[in-house]
């Protein structure tokens, strides 16, 4: 069964600067560090994908879920140019400014691509990544996917449609879900700022993220797949052809589910997440 009781979270935690910009990060929980990163979603962020999962790593890790440079209620450089790089540097600079030096990760679609290449350009700073539905590789995008980064004007009625495309079980979409979604990207600043990170032809924004199978097979840490079987936005193939190219990966399928793995699976996403992070 999922545990959908929101925990006493809310979208604002704590705050410090990395890169120039005021990052909003939420944090519970002692010990090793783990970073967890959202995805690239309209109305994304630390507590929308996160608020289920962090008090249960908190059990036995340090868990931080940051607002990545762009999304959710991190300050925005005006005239900012997303690109791989400007992320990558905008999570270094946080980790340096939390004093960390070392970390393993978590990371849904974006966030685990995100931490991939992380890893392979420091392979010092990253001890493990745990990922589920993570656009890794090249793929013909899919029309959930190409909605979901194309649409920048979001009504509520708008928003609801497209969470509809993240779960299989859509009973989980609940009005609290929506709203939170809504309050992050509701400032027409950050809708501008979203409505530049992927534009048309998006399938170009696909293939500038994506690592190939000779950069997968250079990635020194452990690394486990999570994906959804029934996946809409990111195919499970990607996961599938990454595990292959990945040598030290662990990949596993949940039958019945889509995008979210950790909203619609949480009792057995920890549960996984957790045995794998404490090795």
């Amino acid at each position: 069964m999922n545990d959908m009781t929101a925990p006493a979270l809310s979208e604002i935690g704590k705050s410090v600067i990395a890169k120039g910009l005021k990052t909003n990060y939420l944090e519970m929980g002692e010990g090793k560090p783990i970073i967890l990163i959202h995805g690239s979603g309209p109305g994304v962020s630390a507590y929308a994908n996160w608020r289920l999962v962090l008090p249960k790593i908190a059990k036995y890790a340090r868990a931080i879920a940051v607002d990545i440079a762009g999304f959710g209620f991190t300050e925005l450089e005006p005239g900012a140019h997303y690109t791989l790089d400007y992320w990558l540097e905008h999570l270094t600079s946080f980790l340096d400014a939390l004093g960390i030096e070392r970390a393993s990760f978590l990371g849904n679609s974006f966030g685990g691509m995100l931490a991939t290449h992380l890893a392979l350009r420091d392979p010092a700073r990253v001890e493990r990544i745990a990922m589920m539905g993570s656009n890794l590789m090249s793929f013909e995008i899919t029309p959930a996917l190409d909605k979901l980064w194309g649409q920048h004007e979001l009504s509520r009625e708008v928003m609801t449609e497209h969470m509809r495309f993240f779960p299989w079980d859509k009973s989980i979409i609940t009005d609290d879900l929506i709203t939170s979604r809504l309050n992050a990207c509701a400032r027409p600043d950050y809708q501008a700022a979203f409505a530049s990170m992927f534009r048309a032809p998006r399938q170009e924004s696909i293939d500038a993220l994506a690592l190939s199978e000779e950069q997968l097979g250079r990635l020194e840490c452990e690394a486990l797949l999570i994906h959804g079987r029934e996946d809409v936005v990111v195919p499970p193939e990607v996961s599938i052809r990454a595990h292959h190219a990945i040598p030290r990966s662990q990949l596993h399928m949940f039958g019945q589910t889509g995008h979210w793995v950790m909203i619609e699976q949480t009792q057995a996403f920890c549960a996984l997440i957790e045995e794998f992070f404490s090795k």
